[in-house]
């Protein structure tokens, strides 16, 4: 997967020329994560999704779906299995997918016109309203 979506960086989401410190957009979340210190990327990565002609692993069709995402281990312990499943249903209701699907309850292929840091912004917000 590509990891340049620019949604990597040190507790700051870049949204445009604006940044933000997540712990403090996000409280919420932040109170239910075990590490407080925690990068953006150890929470999850919104990856721009590619052709990998290399690859075996199972692949979301570039056609259907532009962006991978992973829900890391942190915002699925915050939220834990029973949210994470409400999670994943209010996710896909989203009108900002086209398309979505879940190969599992953490991995998701998306179709988006949305940049890669606003769909990472929606997904924290999303987790902040669930727990």
């Amino acid at each position: 997967m590509n990891t340049t979506a620019g949604v990597s960086f040190a507790g700051i989401l870049k949204n445009g020329e604006k940044e933000m410190n997540l712990q403090e957009k996000y409280p919420k979340l932040f109170e239910k994560l075990e590490d407080k210190e925690v990068e953006l990327r150890h929470l999850l990565n919104v990856d721009e999704n590619y052709e990998d002609y290399d690859s075996e692993e199972f692949e979301f069709d570039v056609e259907e779906y532009n962006y991978v995402i992973y829900i890391a281990e942190p915002i699925q312990k915050a939220l834990g299995s029973a949210k994470m499943e409400e999670f994943m249903v209010k996710l896909e209701a989203k009108s900002a997918f086209e398309n979505f699907v879940a190969s599992e309850i953490d991995l998701y292929g998306v179709k988006s016109a949305l940049r890669g840091d606003e769909i990472a912004s929606l997904i924290l917000e999303l987790a902040e309203e669930i727990v």
